[in-house]
């Protein structure tokens, strides 16, 4: 079993990357807020806190949005104070930004495994933890509300996967961009932007028609308030043919 990021760390990419970050057109949005620099609990669970509290606060069901938390809490059986820390989970207050930092703990569970798990109810976010969160949330959906609607989250790949890549699931999809959603304190990277073109081989070799109308590949930070843009007509068809031969184990061309 590979997903598509153990998959990028598997392969070794020319020079620049196969999809260079710099390639990407940089959009910058200001709403005058500056994050505080430093956050007491650990980047991956702010991000995941952000992604999950994002699709929550727009509409998505709760056990939806932290569907992978609650199936990680379920492997080492503490469903019960995962769905007792759910029903936490109200809004954008200081006690549902907590327990949203909680929850997300188990996530780890289910995308790795056991052997990295730390104890949830040990993660406390602070004040200035807690209000990076809601804005970075904040954020996001005023970004979505000017580039939506969004017509998938959370998706998975079905009839998409191959051999060589099992797994996966992508961020967004409006009616013309694949959205990947990274709340990284670094720019994009060429992990970043091969994952996105990835996604959209699975997508197009999947049972979802909509990825036929996807025409750009953008990456979304709240963290920076930007967001990073490549129109697909202008990614050579030789290079997703190679990317999806030699990284996805696709055996027939894409385009």
């Amino acid at each position: 079993m590979t997903s598509v990021t153990q998959r990028i760390a598997q392969i070794k990419q020319p020079y620049g990357g196969y999809l260079k970050p710099k390639d990407f057109d940089e959009i910058i949005f200001d709403d005058g807020i500056k994050l505080y620099p430093e956050e007491n609990i650990n980047a991956g669970l702010v991000g995941t806190a952000v992604d999950y509290l994002t699709r929550y606060t727009m509409g998505t069901l709760a056990d939806q949005a932290f569907d992978i938390s609650l199936f990680g809490a379920s492997i080492i059986d503490e469903k019960e104070n995962a769905d007792f820390l759910l029903s936490r989970v109200r809004g954008l207050d200081d006690l549902s930004i907590r327990s949203a930092c909680k929850l997300v703990g188990y996530d780890v569970c289910a995308r790795v495994g056991i052997i990295g798990y730390k104890n949830a109810d040990d993660i406390h976010a602070d004040e200035k933890t807690v209000i990076n969160i809601r804005t970075m949330v904040n954020r996001s959906l005023a970004f979505f509300e000017q580039h939506g609607p969004i017509i998938k989250e959370g998706f998975t790949f079905e009839l998409g996967y191959t051999p060589t890549v099992t797994s996966g699931d992508g961020d967004y999809l409006t009616e013309d961009t694949l959205w990947d959603f990274k709340v990284s304190k670094n720019k994009p990277t060429t992990g970043h932007t091969l994952q996105l073109l990835m996604y959209y081989i699975l997508g197009i070799r999947s049972i979802h028609s909509e990825f036929h109308d996807v025409k750009k590949l953008g990456i979304y930070n709240p963290r920076f308030n930007k967001a990073y843009l490549h129109e697909i007509s202008k990614i050579d068809s030789s290079l997703i043919n190679k990317v999806a031969a030699d990284v996805v184990g696709v055996e027939a061309n894409i385009i």
